[in-house]
């Protein structure tokens, strides 16, 4: 299915959010995917993602999630820079914030005619811990969680809006949620601190632990993983789709 793409500025308390639209060429309307980077932004790896994701028939927004901290069009790159960039404004952002953005964005959907009213949530790194708070919204019906990072640490600042895992409960979404066994972002530990809470918590998941590096998914640089990302967006497709 061939791909159109688009730019919007949408308004959230917090200052104009900028967010890439990838939509299908499609003839009936279809589900829609909120699709969040790793702290880079919106990363070429990260369009080539989204443009996958918008072929199999999905409509799929892509936030530049530190809006509040960046000019609009801001890519950090893959460099010691970019990361410690990157790092600094995924420290310094409230979970609340993103919360606003996900009201915009649903808010946004809500007036697109090609979106059929199913709402999925994505993300990689970073973006994986943002697709499980996305699963917070009530309209939010599935989450991909690529190995999320800052969920058994709880580094990330929360303030009134609470730690994302310690609110998983509230979720009535399907979760998926996909590891690599040689993180070091998310150790061992770390995954048996998430998927004990995720328990506890009585929620929908599917848990995956698969023999690879952190970003396995990112299509540029040594620890990308082809036939594992194929595999991946094989479980997106039957995921989003089935919702």
């Amino acid at each position: 299915m061939q791909v159109q793409t688009s730019v919007v500025d949408l308004t959230t308390p917090t200052g104009p959010m900028r967010v890439a639209v990838y939509q299908p060429k499609a003839d009936k309307p279809c589900p829609a995917v909120l699709l969040y980077s790793e702290i880079f932004q919106i990363t070429a790896p990260i369009a080539r993602m989204a443009a996958m994701l918008a072929g199999q028939g999905l409509l799929v927004l892509v936030p530049e999630v530190f809006h509040e901290l960046n000019a609009p069009g801001t890519v950090l790159a893959y460099d010691d820079a970019g990361k410690d960039k990157g790092n600094q404004d995924k420290w310094t952002k409230p979970l609340g914030q993103y919360d606003s953005d996900n009201r915009a964005m649903i808010h946004f959907l809500g007036k697109q005619p090609l979106w059929n009213g199913r709402l999925g949530a994505m993300g990689v790194c970073i973006g994986g811990h943002l697709a499980l708070r996305a699963a917070l919204q009530p309209e939010v019906q599935a989450a991909l969680c690529l190995y999320p990072t800052d969920l058994h640490s709880d580094t990330l600042p929360a303030g009134d809006a609470g730690q994302t895992l310690a609110r998983v409960g509230e979720s009535q979404a399907r979760l998926v949620f996909i590891f690599g066994r040689q993180d070091p972002h998310v150790p061992e530990t770390g995954r048996r601190q998430i998927q004990q809470q995720l328990q506890q918590a009585c929620v929908s998941f599917d848990w995956h632990e698969v023999n690879a590096e952190h970003a396995f998914m990112r299509d540029e640089g040594e620890r990308y993983d082809p036939a594992l990302a194929l595999w991946v967006y094989q479980r997106a497709r039957e995921l989003f789709l089935q919702m």
